[in-house]
């Protein structure tokens, strides 16, 4: 008697993993872009996904409004005007930062798909550190217990992402104090640190990993590709 073919499961697509702790600003902000170009010429090149913190600075969506800011923009802190959707906000120490360079043609060609989905990343993030996280009707990013918490962020072109997602894990919540943060006036911006006293960055970064590559169907190669030095 032949035995029954049983099927095998689907090969997950890798996922690059470029795990760079703290980085300026702009020096991940030009490897993204480089990322990008790369895809946009070679869409066979694997998919990505960047963790990193970075040091203190504000960011504004492609059409933020300067009205969010509580400081002057000419002569305050580091301050940059980047090609992704949503209003002002603010990036420091403490708070884990993932830029994801997808290809949505190996995914789904649907941004609304995509912003939900690293809302579920998030999500899921959460429920493994025992917290019951949220969305919010009509808004981006995730809650908890009414603060906001993770903040996401996308420009797409191509079908090929860039920019991400930020989850606020134990920062100095202070610099939010001097903008309105993603335009939302009456929604504080909170962190996982309120709820669990002592958790720390790299607790959530393997969790962050392995939630991503579940949402997505993704296997995580860690790769030392543009393998960056920090220069602060």
């Amino acid at each position: 008697m032949i035995s029954p073919l049983i099927p095998q499961p689907p090969i997950a697509p890798p996922c690059l993993l470029l795990d760079w702790g703290q980085v300026p600003y702009s020096q991940a902000w030009e490897a993204q872009q480089k990322l990008v170009r790369e895809r946009r010429e070679n869409p066979d090149l694997p998919d990505v996904l960047i963790l990193l913190e970075h040091p203190p600075v504000y960011t504004l969506g492609l059409g933020s409004k300067l009205e969010f800011l509580k400081f002057d923009s000419e002569t305050a802190p580091e301050l940059h005007r980047v090609e992704r959707g949503g209003e002002v906000t603010y990036h420091c120490p403490g708070q884990l930062v993932g830029y994801p360079i997808l290809n949505l043609r190996r995914h789904q060609q649907d941004l609304h798909w995509y912003l939900r989905q690293l809302e579920e990343v998030l999500l899921r993030v959460l429920e493994v550190c025992g917290l019951q996280g949220e969305r919010v009707p009509g808004m981006t990013g995730v809650w908890v217990d009414g603060y906001k918490v993770g903040a996401i962020g996308i420009k797409v072109s191509r079908w090929i992402t860039m920019h991400g997602f930020a989850l606020n894990v134990c920062p100095n919540l202070e610099g939010f104090g001097q903008i309105v943060p993603c335009g939302i006036p009456d929604r504080p911006v909170g962190s996982l640190e309120q709820f669990i006293p002592g958790i720390e960055v790299d607790r959530v970064r393997a969790i962050v990993v392995a939630q991503f590559a579940r949402v997505f169907g993704v296997e995580i190669v860690r790769s030392a590709q543009l393998n960056l030095t920090p220069t602060l």
